[in-house]
């Protein structure tokens, strides 16, 4: 479950980053999502760094219950149902991270759940971005 959400959580904001960096254009919010992909990755080296190794080896992907695609997954409108789909998927991940980490550590919970919060502000800037552009 750790190894699935570090990886969706990584994944999703980069999937976010590129969008401000190549749609939206803006440097500065292209480098909060770069920080929070490294912060991400950074709670993964800290604590659980023993572990990766271990996480990775019993990764199981191709017996994973939650692989199936549902339709709406396969449904994009344009760049900004991308955007929202992976933003959504980011919080959510850094969420099941935030509790689980609960059995390891508090300061890591705080770690991601600060993390979290950054993200509904970082979400809020891309958005009122994202909003003003006019699709052709």
């Amino acid at each position: 479950m750790l190894d699935a959400n570090l990886n969706r959580a990584i994944e999703g904001v980069r999937v976010c980053e590129e969008i401000t960096r190549f749609i939206i254009r803006s440097p500065g919010i292209t480098l909060e999502f770069k920080r929070i992909r490294h912060r991400i990755a950074v709670c993964l080296k800290g604590a659980w760094r023993k572990r990766a190794r271990l996480l990775m080896e019993a990764r199981e992907s191709a017996q994973d219950a939650g692989r199936a695609t549902i339709v709406s997954e396969l449904k994009r409108g344009g760049y900004k149902d991308i955007f929202f789909a992976n933003i959504q998927r980011v919080k959510e991940s850094v969420r099941v991270l935030e509790e689980f980490s609960k059995l390891e550590s508090k300061r890591l919970s705080g770690s991601f759940k600060d993390i979290r919060y950054d993200l509904y502000q970082l979400e809020k800037k891309a958005t009122l971005k994202l909003s003003a552009i006019r699709d052709h």
